[in-house]
């Protein structure tokens, strides 16, 4: 878990009673979904950077290739050019307390083509692949000040995680800034 300005990353889970639900993909017109194909490499690298990702190639790409779900690197696209604009991984992400968990990962979109729902959209088909394949726990991690992002993971059901004292006042912050009621008996703790 990396930290930025001291402020832990936010981690979120699907909740294990909607493991057999998988939220659904939906597109607007002139889009459409598909999962990785080679070349796509460039443009993937030109929408990380379009999202704030900066940094990215070949070798930074390398190891997260090595964690992903076959079938499970998806982009949205525009249809009559096939233009990637959207994505998002799903990547095997063992640790001792949870050795069968699968992350949401790298979710970036072209701001060009922002107020879409295509974020949403990658979010769901990653979601859904973990609950295909039959994964018992999905998380991911993000920023408290990545706002869009975080509404489309609380809209989807991803719930938020409060594995330290000080999650409580920072999903607090987040909520407020969202217009969002802060619930923290329903949400999950880690001791």
């Amino acid at each position: 878990m990396t930290e930025m300005n001291d402020v832990p990353q936010l981690q979120m889970i699907w909740p294990g009673e909607r493991l057999s639900q998988p939220p659904p993909v939906v597109l607007p017109p002139g889009y459409r979904l598909r999962t990785y194909q080679p070349g796509d490499e460039r443009r993937f690298f030109e929408v990380m950077a379009l999202a704030g990702w900066t940094g990215w190639d070949e070798e930074r790409l390398k190891p997260w290739l090595f964690r992903m779900l076959p079938q499970g690197w998806f982009m949205v696209v525009t249809e009559a050019e096939d233009l990637i604009v959207a994505t998002a991984m799903a990547t095997h992400d063992h640790t001792w307390l949870r050795p069968f968990s699968g992350e949401v990962g790298w979710v970036a979109g072209d701001p060009a083509h922002k107020g879409r729902g295509l974020g949403t959209a990658v979010v769901a088909a990653v979601t859904a692949r973990f609950i295909e394949i039959g994964y018992p726990s999905i998380h991911l991690f993000t920023e408290h000040y990545r706002l869009a992002a975080l509404n489309i993971y609380l809209r989807l059901g991803y719930m938020p995680l409060l594995y330290r004292p000080e999650m409580g006042s920072l999903w607090q912050g987040v909520c407020a800034r969202l217009e969002r009621p802060f619930t923290p008996k329903l949400w999950p703790t880690v001791p």
